[in-house]
């Protein structure tokens, strides 16, 4: 099993950025499927950004249309971390920021991204936009 724990979120201007981190213990991350999710208030869940390994040293990398463009995923194996920048942020993102993982890998038209897709979750961390 696989701990995962966000931090990084807070408050930030309209237009600002911030590096959300999800640091994992337990298990190595390099053979994880990694996503980052969101939930607003009143809202359902919603998919972020997702960091797929698709066996031996292939991965790939999908955004929804509300973020592309905007919010990057990436991992640090040396730190067992997996990051997400989130820049230009506007009215539409903040929302408490969810880590999942998944274990195994996936093809290349495995998308995964419902939340129902992912085996591990972290406790999330709250970003808040002012404008």
């Amino acid at each position: 099993q696989v701990q995962l724990v966000e931090s990084g979120g807070g408050w930030v201007q309209d237009g600002g950025s911030l590096r959300l981190s999800c640091a994992a213990s337990g298990r190595t991350l390099r053979t994880y499927n990694m996503g980052w999710f969101r939930q607003a208030a009143g809202k359902e869940r919603e998919f972020v950004a997702a960091h797929r390994w698709a066996g031996g040293h292939t991965y790939y990398i999908d955004y929804p249309d509300s973020v592309k463009g905007r919010f990057t995923i990436s991992r640090d194996s040396a730190k067992n971390t997996v990051y997400l920048q989130m820049n230009s942020l506007g009215s539409e993102d903040p929302a408490v920021y969810y880590c999942a993982a998944k274990e195994g890998n996936t093809a290349r038209n495995t998308r995964l991204q419902s939340s129902s897709d992912y085996d591990y979750w972290g406790q999330g961390t709250q970003v808040i936009v002012s404008s």
